[in-house]
């Protein structure tokens, strides 16, 4: 694990404009590990303009060698998986066993989606007496977060890649050094000079002079809906396309009839991965009140058993505002049943896995996003009132729905305003698309739908 003190412009390592760099932080032990340029707006003008200066040759290329040179990029990142892993552990926190299977495993998972899906999309179609193409947008500026900083780097730069579209990556401050290890791949793959450009730097610097540069056709960004609103009004002002993955407060909602200890089992590890920071977690549990009771001592019984096995949160200020959502919800009268705002380790941003019972929909707790280890669990009534609860918040990004056979669970995730939903613990798919309702944001990403975001329409009448 190395830091570069360039950035990653035209097919090569730059020195950057500025002098000023960004401390990365082992999360795990305060420490820091690393300095990565922080770029300025004259750094993000020259990617532009090299990535600018390669596409059209990159959207000439034929779609098999595109889609040879994403195979090409997937290899090397399962070449380099064991590093990859180093490297997300150092700067995130995440115990290696998990950024092993999912930090290094996803990514190339949908890498490989890509290659394949390159060579195989229509990309050309007739229609009546007209010929429909599939053409890339452009230059696109891919903003991407910390929490799951290869992954969501790949999900933005892959399709985009596989559409003919060039990319300008501003990744998150916190994880910039996986950044540059794809940087470094990207080179490996024999990728052509500007097809990808990485500019480090703090997003209301970087960042925001990547979403308001003239030549960025379209922005990329997945973070807070705070920020995505900020980026969208920005796009909109410039009409300018934008994909926005943004904030979520999933449902878990458990139907009386559902094996009720593997619902609350499963439900509680996936808000544990990734120690809760991870934006379509199922935060909120459902239980009808026959069986609250009993979720609530299951649920703090599989919390327990977490302790030690998940890492910290990414920074101090992400471990004061987990700390500070506990606090808000045992002040607003909700039932502390496992964990607590109490720091379990002298050093590095570690929160408690934490359980709250008796929580009322409309409690801080139960409708803002925490980004932690946090589960509330809201009893209901029948489902017309699951339904209600469940809805009953701005954000629809994910969920999940358990019931006795998969029909009745169908029936009611049907009625449910989110983009995904796991049905009685399905598998993660990486052809499946993923993307929110309301304030969760705008497109989708992964599979062929996350592909369409690169592109736009053309059509010719004969």
């Amino acid at each position: 694990m190395k830091a570069h003190d360039g950035m990653y412009i035209g097919g090569e390592w730059r020195g950057a404009a500025g002098t000023d760099t960004i401390a990365v932080v082992n999360p795990a032990d305060e420490q820091v590990i690393a300095h990565v340029p922080a770029g300025v707006a004259e750094d993000v003008d020259a990617a532009v303009f090299a990535a600018h200066e390669a596409f059209p040759a990159w959207a000439a290329t034929p779609p098999a060698e595109r889609a040879a040179k994403i195979a090409a990029l997937r290899d090397v990142l399962v070449a380099r998986k064991d590093e990859i892993a180093e490297t997300v552990t150092a700067e995130l926190g995440a115990p290696l066993q998990f950024s092993q299977m999912v930090h290094a495993g996803v990514p190339i998972l949908v890498a490989g989606s890509y290659a394949e899906l390159a060579a195989l999309y229509a990309f050309e179609e007739k229609v009546g007496n007209s010929t429909v193409y599939a053409e890339p947008v452009g230059v696109v500026g891919a903003i991407t977060p910390w929490n799951y900083p290869l992954h969501q780097i790949v999900a933005k730069v892959a399709p985009a890649l596989a559409a003919g579209c060039t990319v300008v990556l501003k990744p998150a401050e916190d994880t910039p050094l996986t950044a540059q290890l794809f940087a470094e791949a990207v080179h490996e793959a024999g990728i052509p000079a500007g097809v990808f450009n990485l500019v480090t730097g703090l997003g209301p610097v970087a960042g925001q002079a990547l979403a308001e540069h003239p030549g960025v056709d379209l922005v990329s960004f997945t973070g807070s809906t705070a920020v995505g609103k900020q980026i969208g009004a920005t796009a909109g002002a410039a009409v300018k396309r934008v994909a926005l993955e943004l904030g979520g407060k999933s449902a878990n909602v458990i139907l009386p009839s559902a094996d009720l200890a593997k619902a609350v089992g499963v439900g509680i590890a996936n808000v544990m991965g990734n120690s809760g920071q991870t934006c379509s977690a199922w935060t909120r549990m459902l239980v009808h009140t026959s069986q609250y009771d009993e979720a609530v001592e299951l649920a703090a019984e599989a919390a327990a058993k977490y302790g030690d096995r998940i890492g910290p949160l990414v920074n101090a200020k992400q471990h004061a505002r987990v700390r500070g959502y506990i606090e808000k919800g045992v002040a607003e009268g909700a039932r502390l049943v496992a964990g607590g705002a109490e720091a379990p380790r002298e050093q590095g941003y570690f929160v408690s896995p934490t359980v709250f019972a008796d929580v009322t929909p409309e409690m801080t707790i139960a409708q803002e996003e925490i980004f932690g280890p946090v589960v509330s669990i809201i009893r209901y009534e029948d489902e017309g009132d699951a339904l209600r609860i469940a809805n009953g918040t701005v954000y629809g990004l994910a969920g999940a729905v358990w019931a006795a056979d998969d029909a009745e669970a169908v029936a009611f995730a049907r009625r449910m305003d989110t983009g995904q939903v796991d049905i009685n613990g399905g598998r993660f798919n990486p052809l499946a698309p993923f993307g929110g309702y309301k304030q969760s944001g705008v497109g989708r990403e992964l599979g062929a739908h996350g592909l369409s975001e690169y592109l736009q329409t053309k059509s010719l009448q004969f």
